[in-house]
Order: structure tokens, then C-alpha cells, then sequence
């Protein structure tokens, strides 16, 4: 794995710029989704999206599979714009693109074998050919650890794990450059979790592959990811290597995210860190900081003004914060609402 950037010559896989979502609520209001969005993926990097449900991670992701339409911004895969591409060329580059969906049990048709549902891409893309495509949905089911014998078996027949290695499977079978995984692994049991990730793991060395890994669990963006980007209400409010992030936090939102995640071992204190209030809606966002109206460090400064992504510390990290933490210090002992 690597954390390196890019080299100045050659483009990133996943170059995101300016990203906005925006969807039509009732009484002609508007949800800000994804409110301008910026990351990039290196060449056989792993980023982690994190964050609450409701903060515009999984549209995101949807969005740079072109699942779902951006409102504004770009999207480049590697070097070539997504979203001004004619339909034609727009095509050609999605199949390179591939999204793995958070529920097995729902993105799988109930009604197709094993085979027809990991073939789909193929037929889709006008790729199938025969015998030859056959061998090519084995190969997968060997790499996964289900083998032919599960070809002419249905979903319902398999457990929650083995339809997740379906999904992943399926999501493999154009060979992908970049992999887009949504929650892969939240509606496992933790020693099936363990098996997916490692898995997800060897799939990654044995492809090269690009990730990019939706999930709310930041043990298992530890493990997985090289960079993490964090979401809190449709906007990124820091980047940078995971375990430095994610160890040392820089903003108020990533310290009370990592506070909740449990001590590594039997001697490590982590004092937990309780935010009051609730998320606000997207529908009417806090003015300035989208993140004040549960931070015990913000001010009228945070209410005046959205602050920008900046440089923080030495090691590629950025924030979005006029009052970021000491990186070096690790999360604060207490917080607005108190200890836990």
C-alpha cells in the first residue's frame, strides 16, 4: 500500500473537484448532499469515506460511479472528465468504475442464479462471450472462496457473508481499475467482517486495484485504507494518512468519531467524547462551519464565515476547522457535552 501522491506527469485515477449533489425536497426546498467535495485516489491507493449516516458519503460515492448525477463539479478518471464525456466515451470509462452496494440481501436479484447475476456486467456491456465468459465467472467465484459449485445456486441459498462475495464478485467481473465499496461489510457478523476485509485485502495486492471504502466504522478504514477523508453534512472536514487522522485528530467532528471506537487493548484509556445536540438538516444547514452547533470550540468567527480545507502539520493532512486541535495532542479529554 502506498500514500504517496501522484506523480506531477500522470493523473490520479480519481481526480473530484467541486463536488455538489443536490435533490429537489418537498415545497421546492433543496438538500445539499454533497456540498463541494474535493479528494483524488492514487495509483493502487485505498481512501476511506467516514462519517454519520446522513452526511453525504454514500452519494458521494454513487455519484463518481455515475449512479447518481452531479448538480455541479467535476469528476476525472485519469485525466478524463466523467461528466462532460459524450454518452459514448461516458460508457467506455464507467466499466472501469465498479460499485459494490452495502446490502447483499437487496442488490442481489432473488431471481437470477449466481452465475446471470455476476455475468450481468458482461451482458450489459455487450462482453459476454459464452464458454469463454463462463470460465471467467469461476475464476471469480475460486477468488472469492465459493467455487462453480455455487454457479447455478440463488441468492436466498447463501449466507449474508457469501452473498456479500457475490457482490464483490460481480463488482470484479469487468475488471475494474477503481472499486467503489459502500458499507461492505456492516451487515456481517465481525468474524465474517474479518474474512471480506481480508479478502478485499488480497483482491487489492493480487489487481493493483484503486479503492474507494464508504463506512462508519473506523476500525475497519484502519485497516483497509492508506488516506481517509471525513464527512460530516456534505462536506469534507479532514484528510489525510488514516491511522494519523484517525490517531490524531485535527478536527472537533474526526475526535469525537474516534473517541467512540473502542481501546485497542485492555491498558488503553480513551476518554470518550459525547456531543450534544443532533446533526442538523441538510435542508437548512448552520450558517459558516457546518459542524458549530455541536462544537465545544466554536465561535462567532464559526458562525460568520464556511471554513476552507488547509494544510495542517507536515504529512499531507488538511482540515477544515478555524480551531483545529492539536494534532499531536490526540482527542481532547471533554467535550460540550461532557465526558462518557
Amino acid at each position: 500500500m502506498t500514500t504517496d501522491t501522484p506523480a506531477a506527469d500522470s493523473p490520479p485515477v480519481l481526480e473530484v473537484r467541486d463536488l455538489e449533489v443536490r435533490f429537489r425536497a418537498a415545497r421546492r426546498r433543496t438538500v445539499r448532499a454533497v456540498d463541494g467535495v474535493s479528494l483524488t485516489v492514487g495509483e493502487d491507493e485505498a481512501l476511506g469515506i467516514i462519517g454519520e449516516s446522513g452526511c453525504g458519503k454514500t452519494t458521494t460515492g454513487k455519484t463518481i460511479a455515475q449512479l447518481e448525477q452531479p448538480s455541479d463539479g467535476s469528476i476525472a478518471f485519469r485525466g478524463e472528465d466523467l461528466v462532460g464525456a459524450s454518452r459514448a466515451r461516458r460508457r467506455e470509462l464507467r466499466r472501469k468504475i465498479q460499485f459494490v452496494f452495502q446490502d447483499p440481501q437487496s442488490s442481489l436479484n432473488p431471481r437470477m442464479t449466481i452465475q446471470e447475476i455476476i455475468a450481468e456486467p458482461l451482458r450489459a456491456f455487450g462482453e459476454w462471450r459464452g464458454r469463454g465468459s463462463r470460465d471467467r465467472v469461476v475464476e471469480l467465484l475460486d477468488q472469492v472462496g465459493l467455487g462453480p459449485a455455487a454457479l447455478n445456486r440463488y441468492p436466498h441459498e447463501f449466507s449474508g457473508g457469501q452473498r456479500q462475495r457475490v457482490g464483490i464478485a460481480r463488482g470484479l467481473v469487468l475488471d475494474p481499475e477503481l472499486l467503489i465499496l459502500d458499507e461492505p461489510v456492516s451487515a456481517l457478523d465481525v468474524s465474517i467482517q474479518a474474512q471480506i476485509l481480508n479478502l478485499l485485502m488480497d483482491l487489492r495486492a493480487e489487481r493493483a486495484l484503486s479503492f474507494v471504502m464508504i463506512s462508519h466504522d473506523l476500525d475497519v478504514i484502519r485497516h483497509v485504507t492508506d488516506r481517509v477523508a471525513v464527512m460530516y453534512l456534505g462536506v469534507i472536514v479532514e484528510q489525510g494518512p488514516a491511522e494519523e487522522v484517525l490517531e490524531h485528530p485535527a478536527h472537533p467532528y474526526t475526535a469525537a468519531l474516534a473517541s467512540a471506537t473502542p481501546p485497542a487493548g485492555p491498558f488503553e484509556r480513551r476518554e470518550r467524547i459525547v456531543l450534544s445536540g443532533d446533526v442538523p438538516s441538510p435542508l437548512d444547514p448552520p450558517s459558516g462551519c457546518r459542524f458549530r452547533t455541536r462544537c465545544w470550540r466554536a465561535d462567532a468567527l464559526c458562525a460568520e464565515r464556511r471554513p476552507a480545507l488547509a494544510p495542517v502539520g507536515v504529512t499531507g493532512r488538511s482540515v477544515a476547522c478555524f480551531h483545529p486541535l492539536d494534532v499531536l495532542a490526540g482527542p481532547p479529554a471533554v467535550s460540550q457535552g461532557g465526558r462518557s
